[in-house]
């Protein structure tokens, strides 16, 4: 795994900084920096994982991260593979914290912006009619420069600071923990479990990989981490099964065993601990909504 990649690229003497990523797959580096990040994906399907959560993501996903977040938007598998032909897309704004210089923040006519970026400590995910809005100016803002493309941010953060369309991401409770020196080490550990999830992962394969005694290391993921390992490749494996139960294309037992159950009822078990339903359940709530959306539409 390459070492993680220093985000900042906000050269001196500028607000802020805007890019287009047109890639085979968004880059696969667990991460964190000292500016606030919006983030929209244009095309491309994956696992989305922002401080403590994990959920899907796919066209339209838009998220705003504060300084120090960690986040890491991981394509699926099928990116990976060259013959595919798959591509992903998105547009990045990155922006300091001292952005416009604190004190412009404290004024009253800045007030709901400033209460956003506070709230983006837990992360915010935009959806709805703001997501669209605010993708469409994000768009626009790729060919704006100077005074007009400030004003133009600003037009972002005020329409998602008055929006009902943001909701938090992280648990209240949740604090990171980490290190700058700390990226590698956990960077090292979600590649092992993105890349392996399919297979048997122990303690042991994950403890050395980070130079750690198995207690050592079950310490320290679960401070960092807000959970043990263990319940942490459980919720990869069951969240990828989500997936596949949406997709339909396989039953029951073949999603078990592509998720990295090795029995069926062990699958079951804890598909219904983290659902409150059993797969087939699950599977049956999601086509029954997705069939009523179709005949709205």
């Amino acid at each position: 795994m390459k070492n993680p990649v220093q985000k900042s690229r906000i050269p001196a003497g500028k607000a802020f900084i805007i890019k287009e990523l047109i890639a085979p797959f968004f880059d696969v580096n667990w991460h964190f920096h000292s500016e606030y990040q919006l983030f929209v994906v244009l095309e491309g399907e994956g696992t989305r994982f922002i401080g403590d959560d994990i959920q899907s993501f796919q066209a339209g996903d838009m998220v705003l991260t504060g300084p120090n977040l960690p986040h890491l938007w991981r394509s699926d598998r099928s990116y990976f593979q060259p013959e595919n032909g798959l591509e992903t897309h998105g547009i990045v704004i990155y922006f300091p914290d001292h952005f416009l210089k604190n004190s412009v923040f404290e004024l009253e006519e800045f007030e709901s912006i400033s209460q956003l970026l506070k709230e983006s400590a837990a992360g915010i995910v935009i959806s709805g009619k703001t997501q669209e809005k605010v993708k469409s100016l994000m768009k626009g803002l790729l060919k704006k420069d100077g005074v007009n493309s400030i004003i133009q941010l600003l037009e972002i953060l005020e329409i998602l600071a008055q929006s009902s369309d943001c909701k938090l991401i992280t648990d209240a409770d949740y604090v990171n923990l980490h290190k700058e020196s700390e990226k590698d080490r956990m960077g090292l550990v979600y590649e092992l479990v993105m890349k392996n999830y399919t297979n048997k992962i122990t303690l042991t394969e994950a403890a050395t990989l980070c130079n750690l005694s198995e207690s050592a290391f079950s310490r320290y993921f679960k401070s960092r981490a807000n959970q043990s390992f263990s319940s942490f490749l459980s919720q990869v494996r069951i969240h990828q099964a989500c997936k596949l139960l949406q997709a339909g294309s396989l039953n029951i037992s073949q999603i078990c065993f592509e998720c990295g159950f090795f029995t069926l009822s062990n699958f079951n078990k804890q598909f219904r601990e983290r659902m409150n339903q059993s797969p087939l359940e699950y599977r049956r709530e999601y086509l029954n909504a997705f069939q009523m959306q179709t005949e709205l539409l």
